[in-house]
């Protein structure tokens, strides 16, 4: 019995022991986890919203309206670049008015232009003189011209007559009208004789049926070979004025055919 008492009271002693030290432990565990618990388990969650917060503020993703809205303001007004950054909600408000302005600033240019490139014109009519004083052309009676079987334009028979392409406009119209004669014949010099020998800057005068007188200058003379005849700009209207086109033959003489190689073109717009 002694040793059982004894046992016991030794295991009494073991477990008060034990049980100290379970309690120091415990006691340990529970201080360490009150220090890292209370800087880490708090704390966390603060760092993660920073990070965000840090990166937003990096990335300038809340902050792109009040960028972009003094870059637009800035181009349009310089003053209230410094307003605009301070009232970023209105960003997108304040890019409004270099939108309602552009339009007008850009559809006023072209009209002007337009306008001055348009030049004077007048109502159709036909031309009935000619007149070029520097090479010494006057010609009363301008007869009509049309088209050929082959889609060219006709000549003149008498080499001294100048004729009109009815197919276009009239001298004064909108648009290039177009006048041709011969430069010789058989027996010598005809009517556009000289029209290769033409300045730019010369006046052409061209009368018409209504009584009023269409006053071209020249701005080009050119020759083209027959067979690369450049038919758009002839006939097509390329400069979107009244101009005129004074045609006839130039360059070498082929005896076979019986005609010149090239043709000389004389390019003049309306004053």
């Amino acid at each position: 019995m002694s040793d059982i008492k004894a046992r016991d009271g030794g295991y009494r002693g073991i477990i008060a022991a034990v049980v100290a030290v379970v309690l120091l432990i415990a006691g340990g565990v529970l201080i360490r986890s009150g220090l890292n618990g209370g800087g880490s388990g708090p704390t966390a969650p603060d760092a993660a919203q920073a990070q965000p917060a840090a990166s937003a503020t990096d990335t300038g993703t809340p902050t792109a309206p009040a960028a972009s809205s003094p870059a637009t303001s800035s181009t349009v007004s310089p003053e209230p670049a410094a307003s605009a950054t301070e009232t970023a909600p209105n960003g997108p408000s304040a890019t409004a008015p270099p939108k309602t302005t552009a339009p007008p600033k850009t559809t006023a240019k072209p009209s002007t232009k337009a306008v001055s490139k348009f030049g004077p014109t007048l109502p159709r009519s036909a031309p009935t003189t000619l007149a070029i004083p520097s090479i010494d052309v006057d010609v009363r009676g301008i007869i009509d011209l049309g088209l050929q079987k082959n889609g060219e334009m006709q000549v003149p028979k008498d080499f001294d007559d100048v004729g009109w392409f009815t197919g276009g406009p009239a001298p004064g119209q909108f648009g290039p009208a177009v006048l041709a004669g011969h430069v010789d014949s058989k027996s010598g010099p005809a009517v556009f004789w000289k029209l290769g020998e033409i300045k730019r800057g010369a006046r052409i005068q061209v009368g018409r049926a209504d009584g009023r007188t269409a006053t071209f200058v020249v701005d080009a003379v050119e020759r083209y070979a027959k067979n690369a005849f450049p038919t758009t700009k002839v006939y097509g209207n390329t400069t979107n004025r009244s101009e005129l086109r004074l045609i006839t033959c130039g360059g070498t003489f082929d005896r076979k055919s019986g005609h010149y190689r090239d043709n000389v073109v004389v390019y003049a717009h309306q004053v």
